[in-house]
């Protein structure tokens, strides 16, 4: 969480000066994890130069998958969270000239 308001924080940073803002909306997060847990089992034989082995393996898995929304709000108003300045945008630069 902290990484993903320290990058919101740094793009609201970078904003500053611009006449766009961007309004944020829902943060979609989902992440998959997978737990595992595994047996191993063997033997081995040794003489001279001939060899001899077996192995077994046991393993079992379960994914989980987690799932969540962020609304980032600023913290002062309650409102939802702008990205930029307060100074009201312009358009001269859009369209051809």
């Amino acid at each position: 969480m902290q990484v993903i308001r320290d990058g919101l924080v740094a793009a609201a940073e970078q904003a500053e000066g611009q006449d766009l803002t961007f309004e944020l909306g829902d943060i979609q997060m989902e992440f998959t994890v997978e737990l595992r847990k595994e047996l191993k089992g063997g033997g081995k034989v040794k003489a001279w130069v001939l060899e001899a082995g077996a192995d077994a393996t046991r393993m079992s898995a379960k994914t989980h998958r987690v799932a969540f929304t962020l609304k980032p709000k600023d913290s002062r108003t309650g409102d939802p969270w702008k990205v930029g300045n307060k100074s009201q945008g312009s358009i001269d630069g859009f369209g051809s000239r």
